[in-house]
């Protein structure tokens, strides 16, 4: 939710409002997906893993969220702010930029999805990919744009609505299928299909998966500023993520016992909705892409409004031009909505030429964020580590700096498993971007880089380069 949300001005979000945002922002269109892009890549055992490895890590995330809500009150806009505090303008910039780009991206997951979703009993539609479904994609986009330009009052009227609403189906399914679950078949699919490979390699497959689904977990820290108390923005954060940690895992888990992993590999998305089908049958399958779509539409109107808010607070931080920074008199932040809509129909016409939209889309939005999540967490060990004037609550625990090593270690190991594909296709979409920095300090008169700066621009402009080649090229496929 932007801005404006906190209507009127003077409300402050309760932790109850704040956990509700976090669980809104994390249960998407991505959860419906999972059973397919799990199958496609492990087993059960090493799905198991990969879980136990990302709730942990992202765990470590959301507390480093939570320590840094309390020990750095002075700081708003979450993530973008922690990498400016902690590393310069140029990377709090890059941070900022690179978390509305995953944003924006992870929208045209939703329209792909939703458009696969429907393409079941429209087959023009393919599986979101066709020419046709990204023509009405593009009217939802712009529909939407128009419905947030009214102002958020009535935006936010149906996010409350479709939060509640769209987990009800995700737990149903929980539900049902572990009352069909076949032993038998779970067991046959404890070690993955031929096709998976060894058990690191499964398990590697699937990280970029679960960084898609939690993302969100930062959503109460982006709107920290609008806290009743500052303690709100951890609690909220952590009691979301460990509430939807259990949902999404259950799903993965309990589908390995309704159909062998190969034939799951190959449902349409939403897979969610094939599993149920062959469980109990067609109303299944109905009752699963009914909620897809509400879940879509929530998700959808939620990363809007957060990615417009980045933008805006980076603007009025003068990080971003200043154009940025210009809202109507209902409070909506419209050049940064502009540009987030404009951004997301980018990527939509680049699906077009997609091997897999949906997959491309969302590897593309887990390696976009990661850079954004591993400069806050290595902001979190800088505190951790020395105590300043701007540092509440005295020296930080032992605790507080192990969890922010290994929250660290974590996103530098899913940058890793990203592989250089995405990380290539990431300097595509952020080399560009310097020229706002560009422009933001040409209005403040300021010198344009340090040399540093200079030095990190040049990594950026150079590995666009190499991802342009490497695309053209055909060495890396989309």
């Amino acid at each position: 939710m932007a801005k404006a949300d906190a209507a009127p001005p003077t409300a402050k979000l309760t932790l109850m409002t704040l956990t509700a945002m976090v669980v809104g922002s994390m249960v998407g269109a991505g959860v419906f997906s999972l059973p397919r892009r799990f199958a496609q890549e492990t087993g059960v055992a090493g799905a198991l893993i990969a879980w136990a490895i990302a709730g942990t890590g992202m765990l470590m995330l959301a507390f480093v969220f939570q320590s840094l809500a309390v020990r750095r009150p002075d700081l708003d806009a979450g993530v973008y702010a922690y990498a400016k505090a902690g590393f310069g303008e140029y990377l709090g910039f890059f941070s900022a930029f690179g978390y509305w780009a995953s944003a924006c991206v992870g929208n045209v997951t939703y329209w792909v999805l939703i458009m696969s979703t429907i393409g079941a009993v429209w087959p023009a539609l393919g599986d979101g990919d066709t020419l046709l479904a990204a023509v009405l994609s593009t009217i939802g986009l712009w529909a939407f744009f128009l419905l947030i330009r009214r102002g958020v009052k009535e935006a936010t009227a149906i996010n409350k609505v479709v939060t509640v609403a769209k987990v009800v189906p995700i737990l149903v399914f929980v539900i049902l299928a572990l009352f069909y679950l076949d032993t038998t078949v779970f067991a046959e699919n404890w070690g993955g299909a031929d096709y998976a490979g060894s058990l690191f390699n499964q398990v590697r497959g699937t990280m970029l998966a679960t960084v898609f689904v939690f993302l969100g977990v930062e959503g109460a820290s982006v709107y920290s500023r609008h806290a009743k108390r500052r303690e709100d923005v951890g609690r909220a954060t952590v009691l979301g993520f460990l509430s939807v940690f259990a949902v999404f895992a259950s799903v993965t888990i309990v589908s390995y016992g309704i159909m062998p992993m190969s034939e799951i590999a190959e449902l349409r998305q939403p897979s969610m909705a094939g599993v149920l089908e062959y469980a109990v049958g067609t109303w299944g399958q109905v009752f699963v892409s009914v909620g897809l779509i509400i879940s879509v539409l929530g998700a959808y109107l939620a990363w809007t409004l957060m990615a417009a808010e980045v933008l805006f607070v980076a603007a009025k931080d003068d990080d971003m031009p200043r154009f940025l920074r210009r809202a109507t008199a209902a409070d909506v932040p419209v050049p940064a909505l502009v540009m987030t809509t404009l951004l997301s129909q980018i990527v939509l016409i680049v699906t077009l030429f997609s091997e897999d939209a949906f997959n491309f889309a969302l590897d593309l939005t887990s390696a976009l964020t990661l850079i954004p999540f591993l400069l806050a967490a290595a902001f979190a060990v800088k505190v951790g580590a020395r105590h300043d004037s701007l540092t509440q609550g005295g020296k930080a625990s032992a605790r507080e700096l192990v969890v922010a090593v290994v929250a660290t270690f974590y996103t530098a190991f899913l940058l890793y498993a990203a592989g250089l594909k995405f990380v290539l296709v990431s300097f595509i979409i952020y080399a560009p971007a310097t020229f706002l920095f560009v422009k933001a300090r040409r209005e403040q008169g300021k010198r344009l880089f340090s040399p540093p700066e200079a030095v990190l621009c040049a990594i950026s402009v150079a590995g666009a380069a190499v991802g342009v080649t490497a695309v053209a090229a055909g060495w890396i496929s989309l």
